[in-house]
Formats: C-alpha cells, structure tokens, sequence
C-alpha cells in the first residue's frame, strides 16, 4: 500500500508504505538538499517492560534496561562493527534509546544506497553471545553509574520517582546495575524477536535520496514478518504524585530544581493536541517573554537556564519546569502562585495569537530541515499520528483551547526535585 499524503499549507508532499514486510516507510525527498538521512526505529522504549503476544498465555516482565541494552549489542555480529562499515562510507551514524522507542540513524550526502543497505542489514541481524552479553554488563554499569553522579540527570529521575509511583517511566533508560545483571542473550533475543518484528518497525528517510532506488532496497532487504499481535501493559497509575519533594547533594555550583505537575496520559491525536495546548500555555505564563520570567529573572531568583516542556509519552503525560536558583522553594511558591493568579484574572488573548504564532513558525521552520522532518516523520508514525498533525495543530488551536487547558491544570498536583551542592 503506498500513499502520498500532501499538505497545502507548505504545498509539499510525502510517501507513506505499508510495506509488505510489515514495516511503515515514511519517505520525504526534498528538492535542493544535498543530504540525506534516515533513521530505523521501533516501537520499543525503556517503559516497555511487560508484554505479550499471540503466541504467550499471559504477560511476561523483562528487567529494567534492556532495551537500551539490546541498541548496544545489534550494532555487533560476529564479523565486524556496523560503525566500521559507516566508517569507510563517510557516513555519520548513530542509535538512542528513549522511553517508549529505539532507532538506529545515519546522515550522509554520498553513497546514500549503500548506508542504507548497512542500516538494514545490521538491525535485521542480531548477534549475541554469553561471550559479549557479559562484556556489555561491565560497560552499561559503567554508564549508570557515571550518571548516577550527572546532577543534571539526577535532578530529573528523581523528579520522575516523585512523580510516578509504579510506571517505569521513574527507572533510568540504562535500568540499575541490579537490573541488567540479570539481563542474558535470551532474554536479548526474546525481546528482539518480539519488538524488532518489521510489524512494530518504521523506516523514515528525508532530504535528497532516490525513492525508486529506496523502495528497490526495501523490496530486497526487508524479510517479511508475521505480526506477533504485540501487547504492551503499563502498571496502573494513581492520577496524584507519590510524594512532593526530593532532595539530593551532588557535586554543583547552584542548586538544580525540576518541578514536575502530573497530568494523566494521552495517546494519538489527544496526545499530540494536549503537548501544543500545554506548550503555549507554559509559554505564556512562565517562559522567556513572560512577565513571571521578566519578574524572576530581576529579583535574581532564576537566570537564563529556567525553561518549561511537557514531558510525554506512551503512558505518561507531565509538564516539568526546571532550572537553576539559590532558592528553589521559593521558585516552586512563585510558579504555583502566578498560575493560581492567570486562573482568577484571565489570560492576555493578544499574547496568546503572539505566541501561538511563534509556535506556527517553529512547525513551518522545521521542514526545512533534513534532520527534523525524519526524527518528526518517525515519532509521528510511532505515536499514531500524521508528519502535518503538528502544523494543522499549530494552525488551529484556539484560545480556549489554552484557557481550558489551565483551568484543567491542578497546580498542587506536583513535585519538586532538588540538587544541592555537596559541601
């Protein structure tokens, strides 16, 4: 099934396949780049844990890590590194691992075909040995525990463990040093088997590359695949934080502060319109352009690290404020105080179209980057929604689509994390 959806606001198009490996192909060409890139990526994040498919009586719970633990090993067969096979291509690549997807990448301006068929081949193949699992414990340990010690990291997860009481979305992305012990090769292989199915896969490609060349590749190189009927499972959730505050002593020049207000969570479409509408609304009321942060910043009790975002994903939906200042609590008072404020009085419908405009433009600005439209043209796949939701969306929010947005917003329903200086 090929399709070729079109967007008259920027008169630009794209194709879409379900392809009959049971991959989605999101393919973008831009005219006039002289790069291109492309990312493989999977619906499989460090949240999912518990699972089943058609094949299981019931659901399993693998450790905590283990997907970030399965991007390491596949870039290794028993042969070579994909990376010294980028090397000699001149391509840059690269594979992360978030809460709720994997992806594999590559940018390039030459050789594009045969980048890809690297990118293919590796994913498509893994390798693992009692030999090589082993190894990467010892390496992923090494890495949880250097950010065990990242204030800037620390400060967030512990944000994170306020918040959630039971989803995983509170564990590290790499998982514990306890977690990933217990992490063997079939366990690798059963998780791979189960989420590396092209049925949970999207291969997203834009900038300058041919599409009959790509589609050549994908009709070679992608084996097609049963659909396992995959079945994740999020523990259930209390709609209200754990607990309101958590302080830490690390290794800082000024106290760190995340404060974190719990929203329940969202999928598709909802989810993508629930992000603009809470974005616009931190936007006006507390970032940079805002009174409150005019305020704040003069008084000295933020500087120009203090930012808002909203935090979401499959299962979990929050809008953290973090930055840096001498009196965090004092930040968290304040933060609470002008909402409760923009509650009573109203908000300034002027500085709503201003703002909302910026965000339009952000969305526009966007597509002229290769780089943008892939990682957009993936996470949209993988969250069920279209490459243009966002514009359309950007396009159409109203102001009371924001106003109800703060109505909805229970300011006590938060917590505050802090990073101390160690003396």
């Amino acid at each position: 099934m090929k399709e070729i959806i079109s967007n008259p606001r920027l008169k630009e198009e794209y194709i879409r396949v379900k392809h009959p490996s049971g991959a989605t192909l999101i393919l973008y060409p831009m005219k006039g780049y002289s790069s291109a890139y492309a990312l493989f990526g999977t619906r499989y994040g460090s949240v999912d844990t518990t699972f089943k498919t058609k094949n299981d009586e019931d659901f399993i719970t693998v450790p905590e890590g283990i997907a970030h633990y399965l991007e390491h090993k596949l870039f290794e067969n028993d042969e070579c590194d994909a990376f010294e096979l980028y090397a000699k291509t001149g391509a840059n690549a690269n594979a992360f691992t978030s809460f709720d997807k994997t992806a594999y990448l590559f940018s390039c301006s030459q050789k594009f075909e045969e980048n890809l068929e690297i990118l293919l081949g590796f994913v498509q193949e893994p390798y693992f040995t009692d030999e090589t699992v082993a190894k990467e414990q010892g390496i992923i340990g090494q890495e949880i525990r250097m950010y065990e010690d990242d204030p800037g990291w620390r400060v967030m997860f512990n944000c994170l463990q306020a918040m959630y009481y039971n989803n995983p979305v509170r564990i590290d992305i790499a998982g514990t040093v306890e977690s990933i012990a217990k992490i063997d090769k079939d366990l690798l292989y059963r998780c791979y088997n189960t989420f590396y199915n092209l049925n949970n896969m999207v291969l997203a490609i834009a900038g300058n590359f041919d599409v009959d060349k790509t589609l050549e590749i994908c009709d070679r190189m992608l084996k097609p695949s049963e659909d396992p009927e995959l079945q994740t499972k999020v523990p259930d959730e209390p709609t209200n934080v754990m607990k309101t505050r958590s302080v830490q002593k690390l290794s800082c020049a000024m106290p760190l502060f995340n404060i974190g207000f719990k929203l329940p969570p969202y999928s598709g479409a909802q989810r993508y319109k629930n992000k603009m509408r809470y974005g616009i609304l931190m936007d006006m009321c507390l970032n940079k352009g805002s009174d409150f942060f005019e305020r704040m910043y003069e008084s000295k009790l933020i500087n120009h690290n203090f930012n808002t975002y909203v935090f979401d994903g499959r299962g979990f939906f929050s809008i953290i404020v973090d930055g840096e200042s001498r009196d965090p609590d004092r930040v968290l008072e304040e933060v609470k105080a002008e909402l409760c404020r923009l509650k009573k009085e109203g908000l300034d419908e002027e500085f709503f179209i201003t703002v909302r405009n910026m965000v339009y433009g952000d969305e526009t600005a966007m597509f002229g980057s290769v780089e943008g439209v892939a990682h957009a043209a993936l996470d949209c796949e993988l969250n069920g929604t279209g490459l243009y939701t966002g514009l359309e969306l950007a396009a159409g929010v109203t102001f009371e689509d924001v106003k109800s947005a703060l109505d909805e917003l229970d300011t006590d329903n938060c917590s505050i994390s802090i990073i101390e200086p160690a003396e």
